[in-house]
């Protein structure tokens, strides 16, 4: 297995766990949130029910595929070494990411609010395939993501810029659905969970910028 293989297969591995570890998380963190509020107790067993129809039929099946998207335009830039078709590759393939973005697909297309979401989405795939470019053609030897890490990024400080570009995407998306969220195509309980939303993401910052900490330590 060549470099660009290897380093594939490790940010593969790495962005599933973290699928499965985010999708885990949001079910705990939906009862001990909605535990908490007496207000909840009519809405609990709602949003419990939507949340395990969204993660079994939909969420795993559409982040799997983002992933995958991500990483096999990534992996046509480093291998072809085409920097020039960057653009025309993101084109080519956003429509598809974009099909298994969780906020696009619960979200009325004809809102307002929608066409800056989407351009957000879109920064964010953007932002991700440079990433991987970045992991793929590390042809150093190493046995895991943290040394993948350390090798792409000489010091905590450029990997934490990297990560924060994400994440601001990530939030520039979230404080859309709170600033209105009639964007969303759900029937009941709409605050609640953006709460949730909102919760999840502070959380899995923190816990992402800790791990950076441990790796760099």
């Amino acid at each position: 297995m060549d470099h660009i293989e290897r380093n594939y297969q490790i940010l593969k591995d790495k962005m599933i766990d973290q699928m499965e570890y985010t999708f885990e998380y949001g079910r705990e963190l939906i009862d001990r949130e909605l535990d908490a509020g007496i207000f909840d107790v009519v809405v609990k067993p709602i949003v419990k029910a939507f949340y395990k129809n969204w993660v079994d039929h939909e969420a795993r099946e559409g982040t799997l595929k983002q992933i995958m998207v991500t990483l096999d335009v990534a992996k046509k830039l480093v291998k072809n070494g085409s920097e020039e078709k960057f653009h025309e590759l993101i084109e080519q393939n956003f429509q598809e990411y974009l099909q298994g973005d969780q906020t696009y697909m619960q979200c009325d297309k004809s809102h307002k609010s929608f066409k800056e979401l989407k351009k957000i989405t879109k920064k964010c795939f953007i932002s991700q395939v440079e990433g991987a470019v970045r992991f793929l053609k590390i042809d150093e030897d190493v046995i895991d993501y943290d040394e993948l890490t350390k090798i792409t990024f000489d010091t905590k400080e450029q990997a934490y810029r990297a990560l924060s570009q994400q994440l601001d995407y990530n939030d520039a998306g979230i404080k859309i659905v709170e600033n209105d969220p009639s964007i969303l195509n759900i029937p009941t309980g709409k605050k609640t969970i953006i709460r949730i939303l909102r919760k999840g993401f502070e959380e899995t910052k923190e816990r992402l910028l800790k791990r950076l900490d441990r790796v760099y330590d």
